[in-house]
């Protein structure tokens, strides 16, 4: 069944969170003036945490919070400790943003912009350069090629190829490729160009961080898929956090990078800045989740589940058309 791999990873995550909320001792205690903002690198926490640091200390600077820097290991860990009130504000890709609304009582306070002012961002898939793979080689399964994966809950490594490319194609990757690693961008990336992998998802943002941190590893990789634009990541806070403290969390997003220090460590995070939003910027992703279960219905050949999943599908792709249609 289509993204039975993605649900698999999914429990593995799940059993880790329990540990993490047991050592962290359940919901924390609310401190008004003391938050903790969660993020999960798409590399190292050691690559990551020198362009994040500067962006928290502005934060803190400008809000007069105390902020804590936390980076968490998957994203089903970053959903569940927001759930467990253990982080009050993340960042997060567009589908684990969409479960913290669901799940967590997390709220979109902005959207991410990259450095051309767009909102999108793209899955890609990855081979060795010189590999000699072809997207036709990848999508003829056959148990040949290893198969790198992302995060279960991440909107490009995992949901965006089921919805746009192994879906509509009814291909199951457990069923495709020989082996099926799950890891994070740079993981896969890595693994990729030298030739551990012989294919995976990844993003081209994830790409620029590889071509910025190893410039060696980047020029083995070569990309033989993208899909269509994906919205960028949000910025998510939990609604029991002060009505006040999120209005300054918010300016501070909204009004940051306009001097060129702030400039630049949004450079070094690869954005642009940030552009308000609400969830229902997340839509899109509502019609990946819905487009997956659809084509999932329909493998499994019951009429009833069938019928349910097209009106679901057709409810939501009806709302992403309509909001295109307004779109200055």
């Amino acid at each position: 069944m289509i993204g039975s791999i993605a649900r698999r990873a999914l429990l593995v995550g799940a059993l880790g969170v329990t540990t993490l909320l047991a050592a962290c001792g359940g919901e924390e205690e609310a401190d008004p003036n003391r938050i903790v903002f969660a993020v999960l690198p798409a590399e190292s926490q050691a690559a990551a945490e020198p362009l994040w640091a500067p962006l928290i200390d502005d934060l803190e600077a400008e809000t007069g919070l105390e902020v804590e820097l936390r980076f968490v290991p998957n994203y089903t860990v970053l959903v569940e400790t927001m759930r467990a009130g253990q982080i009050q504000v993340a960042w997060m890709s567009a589908l684990p943003a969409l479960d913290a609304t669901r799940r967590a009582d997390g709220h979109i306070i902005g959207r991410i912009m990259n450095r051309e002012g767009e909102t999108h961002y793209r899955s890609v898939l990855i081979t060795r350069t010189g590999s000699g793979i072809t997207l036709e080689d990848v999508m003829a399964c056959g148990r040949r090629l290893s198969f790198g994966m992302g995060d279960a809950r991440s909107t490009s490594g995992t949901l965006a190829p089921l919805a746009f490319l192994f879906g509509p194609a009814e291909i199951e990757p457990a069923d495709c490729f020989r082996e099926v690693r799950s890891a994070n961008h740079q993981a896969n990336a890595l693994a990729v160009a030298n030739g551990q992998v012989d294919v995976a998802t990844n993003n081209d943002v994830g790409l620029l961080f590889t071509e910025r941190q190893n410039p060696t590893a980047f020029r083995n990789l070569q990309v033989i898929w993208e899909s269509p634009p994906i919205p960028e990541s949000a910025i998510v806070v939990r609604g029991d956090v002060d009505p006040a403290v999120t209005e300054r969390i918010r300016s501070f997003f909204l009004t940051y990078g306009d001097s060129p220090e702030e400039r630049a460590i949004l450079d070094d995070l690869e954005y642009g800045g940030f552009q308000a939003a609400d969830d229902s910027y997340l839509d899109p992703v509502r019609e990946m989740e819905a487009s997956v279960a659809l084509m999932e219905a329909r493998r499994s050949g019951d009429a009833a589940r069938i019928a349910e999943a097209r009106e679901a599908y057709e409810e939501i792709h009806a709302r992403v058309v309509a909001a295109q249609e307004v779109r200055p």
